[in-house]
């Protein structure tokens, strides 16, 4: 139930106003339609005249609302990026999301951002104390700014450097919510099942919290950034940083620039080393999908003291989880969820999981190009596309990146990295790619990762199962 209200409206006689029935009140509430979309549903109900039952029945729901939404917000602070994806972030927010929270009851403090790190600002030199969380408003981007630098808040009130590769971050007591308006919406597609707007303004109004596994990025020690989607190198780095190019395309950029990494077809020579995760059964290829209620994701914080203690009783011997890759990749992906979006509606990697502490890391070696295409086709008809002898995946704890010595030396390209149907004239000279994260390009290619366990909080439950019902 979203609200209940007293009174309906009555056509007046006579009267170009309509009359108010106080004998009547209305019941809003949540409906389920199909692919995990939510809609608001109402019910009027009409009681005998003069038997004030409408005005008991009003109260009792009431406190009943008020009893069991104790998790519910009041006071909320949005962002909206009007400028990001298709530009409608401001008309989506106001025409379906703000009379949803006026109904619930809920306070909204709105902030049109105009410039980049707006929203970071605001949040580390304001006051937050009044607000029960976040939202943004617009795409990946935007909740990533938001996300980071409640994050950075955080530590700083607590005396926690963030600087510091080993120290173990603080979660955030305030949740965000994610109002879908931006080019892909990854973030919000693989927590919810659904990009639509209503859907995760319901999701906000019940209090609904998803806690989610988030990797830090850095570079000799220096903080990069955060991201809880895709750190992806090679082929996905150079689609995203030539698409900075063509925004002024919208969405259609990365399926044009997409387009032009496949046919360059080049690959990068670097070194990965991983930490792997030991999570009994569970792996990336198990089949699993996480979903509301997940029991991999509720049972991660025993796997995770386990781990702990062991790496206490091991501490100073040599080697340990760490394993090492060397050799030629067409893309080295990371990934804490499954960066589902409606092109790809399994993701990058389907059985990751939101909250268990852990990552997917996605290895693609050098191989032809009708092989690429054959892996890429994978990710949109639900094949499994780890079963390919060039396609190696892990689950994983922690992540390093060395780019081969010579890959900042300018020239020729090695011949075997030149097998694209457009040799040279689709790819600049430079042997080395970029990093992109959540959308964003990182300027540094010799990277760590770390995943930190549910450090934040969501306003969403996971994606609900096909037989979840009203």
């Amino acid at each position: 139930m979203v609200a209940v209200r007293l009174g309906a409206a009555r056509d007046g006689k006579g009267d170009s106003s309509p009359a108010w029935d106080e004998n009547s009140f209305t019941v809003f509430f949540i409906q389920r339609e199909k692919e995990r979309r939510w809609s608001l549903g109402s019910l009027e109900f009409t009681a005998p005249p003069g038997s004030e039952l409408a005005l008991h029945w009003v109260t009792a729901l009431q406190n009943w609302i008020s009893h069991h939404g104790i998790a519910r917000p009041k006071n909320l602070l949005v962002f909206i990026n009007p400028v990001g994806g298709r530009k409608k972030a401001a008309r989506i927010y106001q025409g379906q999301v703000a009379p949803l929270f006026a109904l619930a009851g809920i306070h909204a403090h709105v902030i049109e951002t105009s410039r980049a790190n707006e929203a970071r600002e605001y949040i580390l030199h304001q006051d937050l104390c009044n607000f029960d969380g976040l939202v943004s408003v617009g795409g990946d981007g935007t909740f990533n700014e938001v996300m980071a630098a409640l994050i950075e808040r955080t530590q700083r009130k607590a005396g926690v450097s963030e600087e510091d590769g080993d120290a173990e971050l603080l979660s955030p007591h305030l949740r965000i919510g994610i109002i879908p308006a931006g080019s892909t919406d990854c973030v919000c597609f693989a927590t919810v099942g659904i990009n639509d707007p209503v859907t995760s303004a319901l999701h906000i109004v019940i209090g609904d919290s998803q806690p989610l596994d988030v990797c830090s990025i850095r570079h000799n020690g220096k903080l990069l950034r955060y991201s809880v989607s895709l750190v992806g190198y090679g082929f996905y780095g150079d689609v995203v940083s030539a698409s900075e190019k063509h925004r002024w395309m919208g969405p259609a950029r990365y399926t044009y620039t997409g387009t032009k990494a496949v046919l360059s077809h080049r690959s990068y020579e670097g070194t990965v080393e991983f930490k792997v995760a030991k999570l009994g059964e569970a792996n990336p290829r198990d089949q699993t999908r996480c979903r509301s209620g997940c029991l991999v994701c509720s049972e991660s914080s025993r796997h995770l003291l386990a781990e702990s203690e062991e790496e206490t009783e091991s501490e100073g011997c040599a080697g340990g989880e760490w394993q090492r890759v060397r050799g030629r990749f067409l893309a080295v992906n990371v990934t804490s969820m499954s960066s589902a979006c409606p092109k790809s509606p399994e993701g990058l990697s389907p059985c990751a999981h939101l909250a268990d502490g852990t990552a997917d890391l996605i290895l693609v070696r050098e191989c032809s190009l009708l092989s690429f295409l054959r892996h890429l086709t994978r990710h949109t008809n639900a094949s499994d596309q780890f079963d390919l002898p060039f396609v190696s995946v892990h689950r994983v704890r922690a992540v390093r990146f060395t780019a081969a010595e010579d890959s900042e030396e300018e020239g020729e390209l090695p011949a075997q990295a030149q097998t694209g149907l457009c040799g040279g004239i689709c790819r600049g000279g430079s042997r080395r790619s970029c990093w992109t994260c959540d959308g964003e390009t990182l300027n540094h290619t010799d990277i760590s990762i770390r995943v930190h366990a549910r450090l934040i909080l969501l306003f969403a439950r996971g994606i609900e199962r096909a037989c979840c019902m009203p």
